[in-house]
């Protein structure tokens, strides 16, 4: 990975031939995009908000004429450049100019959170139009015999009540993954341990978490549209408490005398058991006030 990032700081056409050609790779294996937009970030966090610009416009063009020789189109390849290139290039800015990567985060899952309160603002009902696409998806399926199609379909009618805020999240968790990647490069090249010493630093600010329990609270003492908005906006801040409380919970692992096992037994059980995130999530949550990092080490290295 360290290659990559110095090919890519070679010059404007390097970094636009890795992001245009990943770009177009990840519409085959979508975890490809969090490289490609980590390549304009990079040039970005680097160099500049202007030269970031110029290596995004450089790689739209480049993907609209690498997609008139595949099947999805110019059109296409140029909207998908855009829609993984262009948040990440200004999260990066932010991250550039205020260098605080909590508040960077914070920021990102903000504005995510005003995309899903505009889009229940914008259409009257959320929740039916994601059940429609979700039944023309799965169709194919409930019509084969032996299938629960009544039990499947129940379960798509409540998982379109969280469509919204889980599109949201997953595209939220797209631009801070790619830009994690930018800043993991940038220190690897200029700033060796930079990077992990500002992630495991991660705290939010307080405010931020009593608004997440109004929202909470709202939620549960509400019905309706409201309720079902409010939802949503949980299952995206989800991903910012995830974030922090991984952040959290491997700074205070590392402390202790056992961290070599315990911080890569941490990411192993977040990606063998997801559920887990939901524990993570609180822990982050009350590190907000609570301090459980320090908490935790003071306890393992007192054992």
């Amino acid at each position: 990975m360290k290659f990559l990032a110095g090919y890519i700081m070679k010059g404007r056409f390097q970094a636009t031939t890795v992001a245009s050609s990943l770009a177009l790779l990840a519409l085959l294996f979508p975890p490809v995009s969090i490289v490609s937009s980590a390549s304009v970030a990079l040039v970005t966090l680097r160099r500049g908000a202007g030269e970031g610009l110029w290596v995004l416009i450089a790689s739209c063009v480049a993907a609209a004429i690498l997609g008139m020789f595949l099947p999805i189109g110019s059109h296409i390849a140029l909207l998908y450049g855009l829609v993984i290139w262009l948040p990440v290039w200004l999260i990066a800015i932010v991250l550039r100019e205020g260098r605080q990567l909590a508040v960077t985060i914070e920021i990102t899952v903000i504005l995510g959170v005003l995309g899903v309160i505009g889009f229940y603002l914008y259409h009257p009902a959320p929740a039916a139009l994601w059940n429609n696409v979700l039944n023309v998806m799965f169709q194919p399926m409930l019509t084969q015999p032996g299938v629960p199609a009544e039990e499947i379909t129940q379960s798509l009618v409540r998982f379109s009540r969280l469509m919204t805020g889980a599109i949201a999240a997953g595209i939220v968790y797209g631009v801070l993954f790619g830009l994690f990647l930018a800043r993991w490069w940038q220190a690897v090249l200029y700033n060796p341990g930079g990077f992990r010493s500002e992630f495991l630093s991660l705290r939010l600010h307080p405010q931020l978490a009593l608004a997440t329990l109004v929202v909470v609270a709202m939620a549960l003492a509400l019905s309706g549209k409201v309720a079902e908005a409010c939802w949503n906006v949980i299952v995206l801040l989800f991903v910012l408490y995830t974030i922090t409380g991984t952040a959290a919970l491997h700074d205070a692992f590392a402390k202790a005398k056992s961290g070599r096992f315990m911080v890569p037994f941490l990411y192993i059980t977040l990606v063998m058991i997801p559920h887990v995130a939901i524990a993570v999530a609180l822990f982050g949550l009350g590190d907000t006030w609570l301090d459980l990092r320090n908490k935790i080490s003071n306890q393992t290295d007192t054992k």
